[in-house]
């Protein structure tokens, strides 16, 4: 499994590593282009993700009809153009549009269909964790060297590194990447839009996922340029001293949330959990005076966000059924993007409008009504996969099939396989097969 989609993991490494490294200093060398104001400001930071939210339908369709490689290549030269137009902008306009260019590339969809393509059902989950925890290691990593690298050699370096790293993806897809299957997946109903939000632990994730999403864009919007104003008046080389021990930590920390959110299936903990450490990061970079109390707070975000990245894509791909599972992470990753945009515009809102302390303090009470409805998640059902050849089982016993154990069936058409998805705990396999095989 991993040396298939490891390279893919790669890709996603690459482009996140290049969206990120320029979120820890953006806001405020935006601040200093032309026509700049905070709210402005705000849809630069989380610009991209409004085009990301608009196109992830757009591309994961494209990707069906001319293949799943060249729309990754068209997404990725998007990608590349929008980076080159952020490296020699001199205006705030301008540098919009690159951030927009940034996100029309919007390939994310299309590497969860790889992925889907690539590995078994039951080792989704698996695959889904791998690629969320790349993108959580890109956070880590760009966290840590945005800073050092922006004060060394300013922010347009960080673009044209974001430029080379687009480049790279391209060569991985083209010489690393294999050429997915045609699989072909029946199943006994289509997946509906209202069927996956009336699924309350779906839901559940949905909006974990948009608030993670959002608080991440507020956050760098607010880091540092509150740390550069006049409340601690630190220097823009001086920016790494609280995102270093951030990233150490964020990057520490994603090793027991994946072991207990997905070897100890306790990933319902784990995420509130996170959300307290949320809370508490918000509280403490709003009322703290001291410039070492509030990289503390910065420290706790980074932990919540790095304990979360690795286990939402799985989450989703656990709760969805198979016919649901590409619709599912659509439109939780679709809305995840609008909130990063809404958490950006919002945060350049607040610094126009509110002082630090008030906007620390209603964050927070939004994160602990946040909390209160995690509450309402249950962890996934553990599962086994039955897996039986086509021409020996009995379809119309198969139409019959239900049960409170038994999550669900489909065919793969491809491999002529049925497959049933039943609770080892409450089945007898064998049992299970005299239920549906021919007599």
């Amino acid at each position: 499994m991993f040396k298939k989609i490891a390279p893919l993991s790669a890709i996603l490494f690459l482009r996140f590593f290049g969206l990120f490294l320029v979120l820890p200093v953006i806001s405020i060398y935006a601040l200093e282009l032309e026509g700049a104001t905070p709210f402005l400001v705000g849809i630069v930071v989380g610009g991209y993700a409004l085009t990301q939210a608009i196109f992830q339908v757009p591309f994961g369709s494209m990707s069906d009809k001319i293949g799943r490689k060249p729309t990754l290549l068209i997404g990725l030269i998007i990608f590349l153009i929008g980076s080159l137009i952020c490296a020699f902008t001199d205006n705030i306009y301008a540098l919009m549009v690159g951030r927009f260019l940034q996100g029309a590339g919007a390939i994310g969809s299309v590497i969860t269909a790889m992925i889907s393509d690539l590995v078994s059902e039951e080792i989704r989950g698996k695959a889904m964790a791998i690629m969320g925890g790349s993108i959580a290691l890109s956070f880590a990593f760009a966290m840590g060297l945005g800073p050092v690298l922006g004060a060394k050699f300013g922010v347009e370096f960080l673009f044209l590194a974001t430029s080379f790293l687009a480049v790279l993806a391209m060569v991985l897809l083209f010489t690393k990447v294999p050429t997915p299957p045609v699989i072909k997946h029946t199943y006994h109903a289509s997946a509906k839009t209202s069927d996956i939000l009336k699924d309350s632990n779906l839901f559940n994730m949905i909006v974990i996922n948009a608030m993670q999403k959002g608080l991440m864009t507020i956050a760098f919007v607010l880091i540092p340029i509150i740390l550069t104003s006049d409340d601690f008046g630190w220097q823009k080389s001086d920016l790494y001293l609280a995102y270093l021990p951030a990233m150490v930590f964020g990057f520490v920390s994603m090793g027991p949330a994946v072991v207990f959110g997905e070897k100890r299936n306790k990933s319902k903990q784990i995420f509130l959990a996170s959300i307290v450490f949320f809370i508490a990061s918000f509280l403490i970079m709003g009322l703290t005076t001291s410039s070492t109390v509030f990289i503390v707070g910065v420290v706790l975000f980074f932990i919540a966000f790095n304990m979360m990245e690795p286990l939402v894509q799985s989450m989703i791909s656990k709760f969805a059924k198979v016919h649901q599972k590409g619709a599912a992470l659509g439109i939780a990753n679709s809305v995840a993007y609008f909130a990063t945009f809404i958490g950006g515009t919002l945060a350049g809102l607040l610094l126009s409008n509110s002082d630090r302390e008030t906007i620390g303090i209603s964050i927070a009470i939004v994160s602990v009504l946040w909390l209160l409805w995690t509450l309402r998640l249950q962890n996934p059902k553990l599962y086994s996969h039955l897996y039986l050849p086509l021409d020996s089982v009995d379809t119309s016993k198969l139409q019959n099939l239900e049960s409170e154990h038994i999550a669900e069936w489909y065919i793969n058409d491809t491999e002529k396989l049925v497959v049933v998805k039943y609770a080892t705990e409450a089945i007898n396999e064998e049992e299970l097969k005299l239920k549906i095989q021919n007599q």
